[in-house]
């Protein structure tokens, strides 16, 4: 008899739920939210939470296939994975296609419409779609997926290590890898030389560390008396440095490719991020706080389909802002637009599950569409698990 299903760990539902939220009013420009979002105050931003919550969220998937099935039913199933996040990319990257097309056609403009994208469709439109299915080009917003598909064929590898007395050594060869990510980025697919916003050769090795800290017990073991009180107080020495240095310093980065490749000042305060936040869940206040907003762990549990409909609807939001305010900030339009954006993003996350399976009910009850078979999405949604 196969093992019962691991218990879902509410916090990190509401973490990746925040996150989501976060990335979606980030890239909204007129949005008042993100003034006071993580890149405000700190070197990092929502983009080393969703990967590091990635690698933590993977390992817990894996080890408990793997518990209740076999080693290789996991593997199979990050192997398929891979292929579920790079349909996710086609579709988010069709997705971001339409939205620019649809608001050319009633003559709206932003900054962040991929334009180009779209221009080089229209002259070039099998060139546009090869260079697309091959990841050479990435329109905005869907840059991130193609890292993460490859992140998921390297699952099978990185977690088995993980789990056993090696895993120091898995991640000394992460390590490795992103102090060289600079130098081997050139073997990435492009289109004219033009650098992935994300460096899967840098940013894998966030991803393992939440692999590692899923499976190793990091932190029970550091935050023993007296190391755990050094830690602590060199993580808060950090998070302030970083807070002073983006409020007094530099409020707006001017380097790209720090983010691109995971500056190691980036990885930094990220981490010391990830301690404070680690210290909140042992102390049992996020569990408390996860509970009082269960809405934001709806969102996190639905992960991959929420970051592809949040990268439509920021992108609509964004465009439709600046035609309003002709790029100025405006504070009741601001609030309006992330109260749009945070609903329409619950909504999908709500409301989804229950429309697919309605209409896989009308599919298999109507007579006219029984020799059809049900239509099924490039996203996958988790099983519900039997109530014990």
């Amino acid at each position: 008899m196969n093992a019962a299903p691991a218990p879902r760990y509410v916090e990190l539902d509401f973490f990746r739920g925040l996150v989501l939220l976060v990335i979606v009013v980030d890239h909204i420009g007129g949005s008042m939210l993100s003034r006071v979002t993580l890149h405000t105050y700190a070197l990092c931003d929502a983009a080393e939470v969703f990967v590091f919550l990635g690698g933590f969220a993977t390992a817990i998937a894996y080890n408990s296939l793997a518990t209740r099935h076999t080693e290789a039913a996991a593997r199979q199933r990050f192997i398929k994975r891979a292929f579920e996040i790079y349909r996710a990319f086609l579709l988010t990257a069709g997705l971001m296609l339409f939205i620019t097309a649809a608001l050319n056609a009633f003559a709206i403009d932003a900054p962040n419409m991929p334009t180009n994208d779209l221009d080089g469709l229209m002259h070039a439109p099998l060139a546009a779609l090869r260079d697309i299915l091959l990841l050479r080009r990435q329109p905005y917003l869907a840059s991130v997926l193609p890292m993460y598909a490859f992140f998921a064929l390297l699952v099978p590898l990185a977690l088995p290590v993980a789990r056993g007395r090696w895993w120091w050594l898995l991640v000394a060869v992460s390590a490795a890898i992103w102090l060289a990510a600079r130098r081997i980025a050139g073997y990435l697919p492009t289109v004219d030389g033009v650098p992935w916003d994300f460096n899967p050769f840098a940013w894998q090795f966030l991803f393992v560390l939440g692999i590692v800290a899923r499976c190793q017990p990091i932190y029970p073991v550091l935050a023993k008396r007296p190391v755990g009180w050094f830690a602590l107080a060199a993580a808060i020495a950090v998070v302030a440095a970083g807070a002073y240095y983006r409020l007094r310093i530099e409020p707006f980065p001017t380097d790209p490719s720090i983010k691109q490749n995971l500056g190691a000042l980036r990885l930094a305060n990220f981490i010391a991020i990830a301690w404070l936040a680690a210290k909140l869940v042992h102390l049992g206040w996020m569990h408390r706080i996860a509970r009082a907003m269960p809405w934001i762990g709806t969102i996190g549990r639905q992960g991959l389909l929420c970051f592809v409909a949040g990268t439509g609807i920021s992108l609509l939001v964004d465009s439709l802002l600046y035609a309003a305010t002709d790029g100025y900030l405006d504070l009741r339009l601001g609030l309006a637009a992330d109260a749009a954006a945070i609903g329409l993003l619950y909504v999908v996350a709500k409301l989804y599950a229950p429309l697919v399976a309605r209409a896989s009910d009308f599919v298999r009850q109507s007579p006219l569409l029984q020799p059809l078979r049900p239509f099924r999405l490039p996203l996958r949604l988790p099983l519900r698990r039997p109530k014990r």
